[in-house]
């Protein structure tokens, strides 16, 4: 009938009417007319390391006629942001403990970009440049990356005694934190294989496993292996920590002492008796190859092993080999010392 739509054409002006809607819903960028002040980063992810200098590109193509950026923190497994800085362009304010070593860089008039002094392990995770305008507020994302080394660790009391905040702690006191799933994604490339499941920061328990085998989940293929949600307080695993480069060395002592001794040993010399973390970051970062068990700080014994050989544990892949906790009376063993330089 004349003036009426056919069926083909109603239905391609209704698909084109719930495009529109939906990109508007989305908030697509053509839906929107006007400038977009910040430019996208070139590079999404920022690479550091412990002790270092890192710089979190934020640049604005033009300037707003008044406008605020404020830049924060997304923590990881929990539905927050810690707020880090505010400027308006001319001022800038910090806040918390980030914000006493966080600054703008401003390299230019349009330069937002946050710099971070003396990088901590904490400081690894997402970050938000925001740019606040009172009218179309924007913001772009970064990922700032630390170069480490991934640990399994448990206590001495033996394996799966750790609920969250025990693990957390835990990592905490061997110089190290709990790490994320993409670190410990990037340990198990790199070789890590372990059969016992720890907790992650995000609170997720998993384990790396290279080589499948019966004992550790079965003859699947390798991966890491997931135990699904599990209770922050009352179950009960191993810690996966992470570590990064050292501020100081880490040096071996000879002898057969016990742990009191160890630690005597260490003092003398102006150190103190090395931390699991102290170790793992030694052997990854500076190469450490010592083919002697050392006490550690919190009674194990350990060694580094960067060129496997028969009579150096056995094994045929570089790693940090355990004797686990001997009795601390036990006078056979030498000591790892840390001295900051």
């Amino acid at each position: 009938m004349p003036g009426w739509l056919t069926l083909p054409a109603l239905c391609c002006f209704l698909l084109l009417w719930a495009f529109t809607v939906f990109h508007k819903a989305q908030g697509d960028p053509a839906s929107h007319p006007g400038p977009h002040y910040l430019l996208p980063p070139i590079h999404e992810v920022i690479h550091s390391h412990r002790g270092a200098t890192a710089t979190l590109p934020c640049v604005l193509g033009t300037s707003p006629p008044s406008y605020k950026v404020r830049w924060s923190k997304v923590e990881p497994g929990e539905l927050r942001e810690t707020l880090i800085l505010v400027t308006n362009g001319l001022q800038a304010r910090g806040y918390g403990p980030l914000g006493g070593r966080a600054r703008m860089r401003r390299g230019h008039r349009l330069d937002a970009s946050l710099v971070i002094a003396g990088v901590r392990l904490e400081d690894e995770g997402r970050y938000r440049c925001e740019l606040i305008n009172g009218i179309e507020d924007e913001s772009v994302a970064l990922t700032l990356s630390l170069e480490g080394v991934v640990f399994p660790y448990q206590p001495s009391r033996g394996r799966y005694q750790f609920n969250y905040y025990e693990a957390k702690q835990a990592c905490e006191e061997q110089d190290g934190r709990l790490a994320t799933y993409s670190q410990l994604y990037q340990a198990w490339t790199e070789g890590l294989d372990w059969c016992n499941a720890g907790w992650l920061l995000e609170g997720s328990v998993r384990y790396p496993v290279l080589t499948a085998r019966a004992p550790c989940g079965g003859r699947g293929r390798p991966g890491i292996r997931s135990y699904g949600p599990r209770d922050l307080m009352r179950d009960r695993y191993d810690a996966f920590c992470f570590t990064s480069v050292l501020a100081g060395q880490v040096f071996f002592v000879p002898g057969r002492l016990t742990l009191s001794e160890a630690h005597a040993a260490c003092r003398r010399r102006g150190a103190v008796v090395a931390k699991v973390g102290h170790l793992y970051a030694a052997w990854k970062f500076s190469g450490l190859d010592q083919c002697d068990g050392g006490w550690l700080a919190d009674g194990s014994v350990r060694f580094p092993i960067t060129t496997p050989r028969p009579r150096c544990g056995g094994l045929p892949d570089p790693g940090v080999r355990s004797f686990g906790f001997p009795r601390p009376q036990q006078a056979a063993y030498g000591t790892y010392c840390y001295a900051e330089n």
